[in-house]
């Protein structure tokens, strides 16, 4: 994936989970990194990320199957809008 050059907030929380998986080509990668240096919002953020990662990776939660499709339902919409 090509991104601008400069990377709008908006695009930054797009592409938090793929910067998180490693999953962004190097050049995307600087660019996600060059927007968290000028962009406190953003940084912090991400770091909320980190933190809710690890928070619910230790927390071992089996969410009941209808909850999780609302909750994906509702993700997806945001989105999308």
């Amino acid at each position: 994936m090509k991104l601008e050059r400069e990377l709008a907030c908006r695009q930054v929380v797009e592409l938090v989970t793929a910067y998180l998986d490693d999953a962004l080509d190097p050049v995307d990668r600087e660019r996600f990194e060059e927007h968290l240096v000028f962009c406190d919002g953003c940084a912090n953020y991400l770091e909320q990320m980190r933190a809710t990662i690890r928070l619910a990776g230790g927390a071992g939660l089996v969410l009941p199957p209808a909850l999780e499709s609302r909750l994906l339902d509702a993700f997806n919409d945001w989105r999308t809008s």
